[in-house]
């Protein structure tokens, strides 16, 4: 695999990044209320699992998937060019659901471009050297915004500052599109990732790698909804799933919600404390590089210590963040308020990097082994449809008050690390029985299963 079209991915990446609270701040301007600004980040997670599965089952079935991935960047070029053109609030929430639904959609497409004509042994290599891309990428978006007010208001004026940068982002989409077309790998169809072992095997590769940059406001993944749900069997799994096992999928939909009525809300409530555009993307790129830097310190962690108590810990710590980034935020003035905004954000992004890395290996632990795929599957789901449900909650609370909003936030992440500290099971060490009618499978595997490399399980896949 050739890196060139990897620059043109990466740069298509800076339009997803920036975008992701763009339009969030955008609607801000334009007066979006809390309700709003939560059907937007709803609408945003919801479509996103239902695109990933079609363009994944789509790519399997045609003879050439360069093709998706170019309507992609292309349509996101065409919808960030589209979106500060339109004033109504309701266009665009659904623009913005438009540009999400093509993005998370090509996700697993780009993971079969990079493991179709490749040895197996190389895969990790591979979809490492993509998600590197592709969270430069995502931060580079982030650090744009961050920048952009500073640079561009003396050339383009202070009311064109944020349409100008929309622009900029659907360049970059629209230069990386044609970067694309002239480097996209092209395998032949006998190549394509079809057999449900080697399915497995990029499945279990993904749902136990590392969170990126964007994992830590973004839980849902698209990539790995779509390589982890591909075998899941609802009668199967259900009289598999113990006690133990249903107690953690309860807790992980509790959190997952949580986190989701937090980061929705949470654009509207920094503006409305005076924060600039420029700021806000600084905080959120803030969060972002406090996990991304302690993923692998995590993961050895999670080899180290008693998951239980790291991942109750992590969510107790986050719970309690919530809410208090909200008070401390508005103490004094706004210089001091911006700083310790940062140092809250930070701090909730390094609580991301355990619970992301710790929760996958807790799955992983109590989990079957022969429905350990689907169960892994069943977990990645729920930050979908929590995603959505969250971000709907957070939006229609913080219409009573921010403070209100964070607090049930919280609330929500500290029930579910209640619930992860109730799992003893945990600190026995103890794992799932094992049917002698369902063997384990000796290919594919994640943290704590045979068949993959520790190399592959530190990928910091997105």
């Amino acid at each position: 695999m050739t890196e060139r079209w990897l620059y043109a991915w990466g740069l298509g990446s800076v339009a997803f990044g920036g975008a992701s609270l763009l339009v969030p701040l955008y609607i801000v301007q334009l007066g979006a209320t809390p309700v709003e600004l939560g059907l937007l980040a709803a609408s945003a997670a919801v479509i996103g699992a239902p695109g990933a599965i079609l363009f994944g089952r789509l790519a399997n079935r045609v003879e050439r998937r360069r093709a998706l991935v170019l309507v992609t960047l292309a349509g996101v070029a065409v919808a960030l060019a589209a979106i500060p053109l339109l004033s109504s609030i309701a266009a665009i929430i659904l623009a913005n659901a438009v540009l999400w639904l093509v993005v998370a959609s090509v996700a697993p497409v780009l993971t079969m471009l990079v493991v179709d004509d490749a040895p197996e042994r190389a895969w990790g290599e591979h979809i490492g050297r993509l998600n590197k891309y592709q969270g430069y990428g995502w931060a580079g978006g982030l650090v744009l915004g961050t920048v952009w007010p500073l640079v561009a208001t003396s050339l383009v004026g202070t009311e064109a500052v944020t349409r100008v940068l929309f622009w900029t982002l659907a360049a970059c989409a629209g230069v990386s599109t044609l970067g694309a077309a002239g480097s996209l790998p092209n395998p032949a169809p006998a190549d394509h990732v079809t057999s449900e072992r080697r399915v497995r095997r990029v499945a279990r590769l993904l749902a136990s790698s590392r969170g990126g940059v964007r994992g830590a406001t973004f839980a849902f993944s698209p990539n790995r909804l779509y390589w982890t749900t591909r075998g899941i069997h609802p009668s199967r799994l259900k009289r598999r799933l113990d006690p133990a096992l249903a107690t953690y999928l309860t807790a992980a939909a509790l959190f997952f919600t949580g986190f989701a009525a937090f980061w929705a809300p949470l654009p509207l409530f920094f503006t409305d404390l005076g924060f600039g555009s420029g700021q806000v993307f600084a905080l959120y790129l803030a969060s972002s590089l406090g996990s991304a830097v302690l993923y692998e310190a995590a993961g050895r962690f999670a080899t180290t210590y008693d998951v239980r108590l790291l991942q109750s810990g992590a969510l107790a710590a986050r719970g309690v963040l919530f809410p208090a980034v909200a008070v401390v935020s508005g103490l004094g003035a706004l210089s001091v308020g911006l700083v310790t905004a940062g140092v809250g954000l930070a701090a909730i992004g390094v609580t991301w990097a355990f619970i992301a890395v710790v929760g996958t290996a807790i799955v992983t632990r109590l989990a079957p082994p022969s429905v350990r795929g689907e169960v892994l599957g069943v977990h990645t789901a729920l930050g979908a449809v929590a995603g959505g449900v969250g971000g709907v909650l957070g939006g229609w609370i913080a219409s009573f008050g921010y403070l209100v909003a964070f607090g049930v936030a919280g609330g929500l992440v500290l029930v579910g690390a209640v619930l992860v500290l109730s799992l003893r099971v945990l600190s026995d060490g103890e794992r799932a029985a094992e049917s002698p009618a369902d063997p384990v499978s000796t290919t594919d595997g994640g943290v704590g299963v045979p068949g993959v490399s520790r190399e592959e399980v530190e990928l910091r896949a997105d």
